[in-house]
């Protein structure tokens, strides 16, 4: 590096209303991820619109545009500096609650010493990136005076180069998110079952109720299902609806048959989605 700087206003670094620590530095090599040249760049700063946004382009895997404040952005920090912002793009693409951790590097071209001026946030700070804040970067980039003073070399002829560098930080975590309920509305679901000593097949379903909008069914086998040993009748509570590989329900339920002369009921109390046996 032949030169470098700091500026640092002891601000908390997630705080977007105060700039934070910048370091500027200079290099040889051009920007990994994205350069933008603005030609007739007087005419781009004399313009009404606040803030230029580039194409977009794509780093590490993500969709994203350089924006630029010739103006500086006033409502953040006052006028006197260019103004440069790093959007995410595309966020209509990304899956609901969508997030993205990076750091990132701007540049500015000096092409008369055919190097490049680097500005970074001091201590490498990740932003996050989401749906409450999709633009991170730094409002005092560079002073009015120095970037336009011709022997700065960063606007030659009227044209000048901005660039920037994406990092992102890839969780490798696998999260996983638990609800429970206590007392579910409509929990209690009663099946009769008619000429239960005439049933002939294997096993019978009920029909399907609804408890905290997942569907379910008893299944029933009138003369135990054929791993039961000793032969009693098996009832199983089945879920009906399909669910991703990765989620899990758990449930905590009751099986009762009930006692129709004596009122001593049959009950057996279960943990899980798994299947019930209740012996005659």
């Amino acid at each position: 590096m032949a030169d470098s700087s700091n500026e640092s206003s002891g601000a908390p670094v997630n705080n977007p209303n105060k700039a934070p620590a910048i370091t500027r530095s200079t290099r040889d090599l051009p920007p990994a991820h994205f350069s933008l040249k603005i030609e007739s760049y007087s005419l781009l700063s004399q313009a009404v619109l606040e803030k230029f946004e580039s194409c977009v382009f794509e780093a590490c895997r993500h969709k994203w545009r350089l924006y630029l404040y010739p103006r500086g952005k006033a409502k953040i920090i006052g006028t006197g500096h260019i103004s440069l912002y790093l959007a995410i793009a595309e966020t209509e693409k990304l899956p609901l609650g969508w997030e993205v951790n990076a750091s990132f590097k701007f540049f500015l071209f000096d092409q008369i010493r055919d190097m490049y001026l680097t500005i970074q946030d001091s201590f490498g700070t990740i932003r996050r990136f989401n749906d409450i804040k999709t633009e991170w970067g730094f409002a005092k980039v560079l002073p009015f005076d120095t970037f336009n003073d011709p022997s700065q070399g960063y606007i030659v002829n009227d044209c000048c180069v901005f660039g920037v560098e994406v990092s992102v930080y890839e969780r490798s975590n696998k999260r996983q998110c638990v609800s429970m309920i206590r007392e579910p509305s409509n929990r209690t679901m009663t099946w009769k079952i008619e000429n239960f000593s005439t049933l002939d097949k294997s096993f019978y379903f009920s029909q399907e109720f609804t408890v905290e909008g997942l569907k379910w069914k008893l299944k029933v086998y009138p003369k135990g299902a054929t791993d039961q040993i000793p032969e009693a009748i098996s009832i199983y509570i089945t879920l009906c609806d399909c669910i991703p590989s990765e989620h899990n329900i758990y449930a905590e339920y009751k099986l009762r048959i009930r006692n129709q002369v004596q009122r001593n009921h049959m009950e057996i109390l279960g943990l899980g989605v798994s299947k019930i046996y209740v012996s005659e």
